[in-house]
C-alpha cells in the first residue's frame, strides 16, 4: 500500500517497511551461520591482559587504602 504522491499530515503512508519510499538499491548485508562462530575466541587472553591493564590503573586508588586496614589489623590484633 503506500502509493506516491504528496504526503499530508494524517495520510496513511503504508504499514511498517513499506513507507511508500522506492526500494532501496545497493545495500548489501552479510550474515554468519551460528556454527561458524566463535563466541568465545580470544576470551582468555584478553581476559588476562584487561585485567592487568585495569588494576595497573588503579592500584594507587585502592592499594594506599589496603596498606592502612592491614596495619590497623595488624596493630588491633596486638592490642
Amino acid at each position: 500500500m503506500g502509493g506516491g504522491g504528496e504526503k499530508k499530515p494524517g495520510q496513511y503512508m503504508g504499514s511498517w517497511g513499506n513507507l511508500g519510499s522506492p526500494p532501496q538499491k545497493g545495500v548489501t548485508t552479510y550474515g554468519l551461520s551460528q556454527n561458524r562462530q566463535k563466541p568465545l575466541a580470544g576470551v582468555t587472553n584478553a581476559a588476562i591482559f584487561n585485567t592487568w591493564r585495569r588494576t595497573r590503573a588503579q592500584i594507587l586508588y585502592w592499594g594506599p587504602a589496603m596498606l592502612i586496614a592491614y596495619s590497623l589489623m595488624g596493630w588491633a590484633t596486638e592490642k
